[in-house]
């Protein structure tokens, strides 16, 4: 099933290449497959061109047409910009990202969020006003948990 997706994915982008792109810089590159957000986009606006082409007005297929290309096409140039031009390049967040998933960015993250809660505890046990706790659903009575 995966294999039919892709050659589907593959037809899909030959077809709006070839029937929805005037200007070179909207084309949808031949690496496409290397990017997965793309390859994510791509599938959504199949499956929303195939759902508008089997509705009996053609008003989903005006949206479609209005809205949902010309901002994934916006969101395409936008994300891509002019890395592959020519041939596909690496990721240019690469480096940003493993700075992210690495081991002293992460523990940094962890230590705000250990602060976060420290302090929304602190508070709580400062703040004993009421709070609302179950609800008795027959007679709307609020209980104090």
């Amino acid at each position: 099933m995966r294999r039919e997706v892709w050659l589907w994915l593959e037809a899909v982008v030959t077809w709006l290449n070839h029937e929805h792109v005037w200007d070179v810089a909207d084309v949808i590159p031949p690496c496409w497959p290397q990017h997965p957000h793309l390859v994510h986009e791509i599938a959504v606006l199949a499956d929303q061109r195939h759902r508008a082409g089997r509705v009996l007005s053609s008003d989903p297929l005006e949206e479609w047409h209005r809205h949902s290309l010309p901002e994934f096409t916006e969101r395409m140039r936008t994300r891509l910009r002019n890395h592959c031009q020519e041939d596909h390049q690496s990721w240019p967040a690469k480096g940003r990202y493993s700075r992210h998933v690495g081991e002293a960015s992460r523990r940094r993250r962890m230590d705000a969020y250990v602060g976060d809660v420290r302090a929304l505890k602190a508070t709580d046990d400062q703040d004993r006003s009421p709070r609302l706790g179950l609800v008795d659903l027959e007679t709307g009575e609020i209980k104090q948990p």
